[in-house]
């Protein structure tokens, strides 16, 4: 797990609070070095989070790309095995 990944949640709900708390979207966005393309990205994914919801979005989405891969391999499998049924020895 890449442990600087909390900080960095963090940083930008830190960074969304303060345009929540009324300081313009564009004096937010030159106040860190952002775009307000990075900003509203990032608005969508963790506006209204806390950190420690941020957090568990995370292990979901890890979670969620697990399970993926996995169902993917299975599907592979699967059909392999389908096509070595169906051929005729």
């Amino acid at each position: 797990m890449d442990r600087s990944r909390p900080k960095i949640q963090k940083q930008i709900i830190g960074i969304l609070r303060e345009q929540e708390a009324g300081v313009a979207t564009a004096d937010v966005c030159r106040k860190h070095g952002i775009s307000s393309a990075t900003f509203y990205k990032w608005k969508a994914k963790y506006g209204g989070l806390e950190v420690s919801d941020a957090k568990r979005l995370k292990a979901l989405e890890d979670e969620n790309a697990k399970l993926k891969k996995l169902l993917a391999e299975a599907m592979l499998d699967n059909a392999m095995l389908k096509d070595v049924a169906s051929k005729k020895w």
